[in-house]
């Protein structure tokens, strides 16, 4: 599936035709094929990521590759329609590595000017992850492995969609970027809260890597643009637990009326909708701000700043007026709330994004 970069002035944040009818194909697939039973079923099983799943995604509509050039295999496309298949797989939770692949690893790549490697993880074949813990933000140090006799040696916890990486970009002790075949490192599990996005600890004894790069500007790059994106999965998390507790209130009945119709719900339904048509302005103008390249820093703190407290406050909710139903584990809001709350500190938690802002217009601290 070709997608074109939509030209647009920065102001504009409405979804063009083109973004809509990626979001329409994209939910379609989702709907097909990710059910909230099976994702259920997979997070109990020890293969919780769907591979097959991913393939038709990344493989079938080329949406691994929307960032990357056309002269290296990719769409060519921007963080505009990224952004919008991220709403469709956080409305979905998705157990897929998009963001840590098709938007983390590809623009570290990117900014190493890596070509054999984008092309590899454009075309979808290839899984990429960054060897940088998931809580890690922007303007963070990220920790790094030692380089011993062309060898690379220590331990990474935290990283994301590591289990199914074939490669893994590694930012070592010398400066650089390196790139590890996942056969040369050993990937432990780790207990995670969001079981669509599992966690893992890698070691590497005596690894041999492939220097891509530079880690620093590479893993900021990365970083940034995971921050900034994250805000649309997270609005699509939002978004999904608005339109399922509205349609559940309109349905459940008490004393013979929809428990919608109580004045209190529906200023609890209101102030929930509000905040999530606010979230979606900061999440499209991050996406706009990654696309143009135009007041990038300033436009993710802000988004990530409001992104995590509304995505959140919409699970609770969602958890608490769909009552009992809501507290089952075969309801599926359970796998929202954990991805609310892992999203909650991924890349950055919103008080490290506030001292970020503060720090970007000169608002210091009283």
């Amino acid at each position: 599936m070709t997608t074109q970069p939509t030209q647009r002035t920065q102001q504009d944040l409405l979804y063009s035709e083109e973004e809509e009818a990626l979001r329409a194909a994209v939910r379609d697939l989702l709907t097909d094929h990710c059910a909230p039973a099976d994702v259920i079923a997979r997070t109990e099983s020890d293969a919780p990521h769907d591979l097959a799943l991913w393939k038709l995604l990344a493989d079938g509509m080329g949406l691994a590759g929307l960032l990357v050039p056309e002269a290296q295999g990719g769409q060519g496309a921007s963080h505009r329609e990224v952004a919008v298949v991220l709403e469709e797989l956080g409305r979905a939770v998705a157990p897929v590595p998009y963001l840590t692949s098709a938007v983390v690893a590809t623009e570290a790549l990117l900014a190493c000017r890596d070509a054999e490697l984008l092309e590899r993880l454009a075309c979808g074949r290839t899984i990429g992850a960054l060897a940088v813990a998931l809580h890690t933000s922007p303007d963070a140090a990220a920790t790094t492995v030692r380089v011993e006799n062309g060898t690379l040696h220590g331990e990474l916890t935290g990283i994301a969609d590591a289990a199914v990486a074939d490669v893994l970009l590694v930012p070592a002790d010398d400066g650089g970027l390196y790139a590890v075949p996942a056969d040369a490192v050993t990937v432990t599990p780790q207990v995670a809260l969001d079981l669509t996005r599992p966690l893992a600890t890698v070691t590497l004894d005596a690894a041999a890597g492939r220097r891509v790069g530079d880690a620093e500007p590479a893993v900021r790059r990365a970083l940034r643009a995971a921050a900034g994106l994250l805000a649309s999965e997270q609005l699509g998390v939002a978004d999904w637990l608005l339109t399922e507790t509205v349609r559940y209130l309109k349905e459940r009945k008490q004393f013979n009326r929809p428990v919608g119709g109580f004045q209190a719900l529906k200023h609890r339904l209101a102030q929930l909708w509000l905040e999530t048509v606010s979230l979606r302005a900061a999440a499209r103008a991050a996406a706009d701000a990654l696309a143009s390249d135009e007041d990038t820093g300033i436009a993710v703190a802000v988004a990530q700043a409001y992104a995590a407290p509304v995505a959140v406050h919409a699970a609770e909710e969602a958890l608490q007026l769909h009552a009992g139903i809501g507290m089952t584990w075969e309801h599926p809001i359970h796998l929202y709330l954990k991805r609310a709350k892992a999203d909650s500190i991924a890349y950055g938690t919103a008080g490290a994004h506030r001292e970020a802002l503060a720090a970007l217009v000169d608002l210091q601290a009283p």
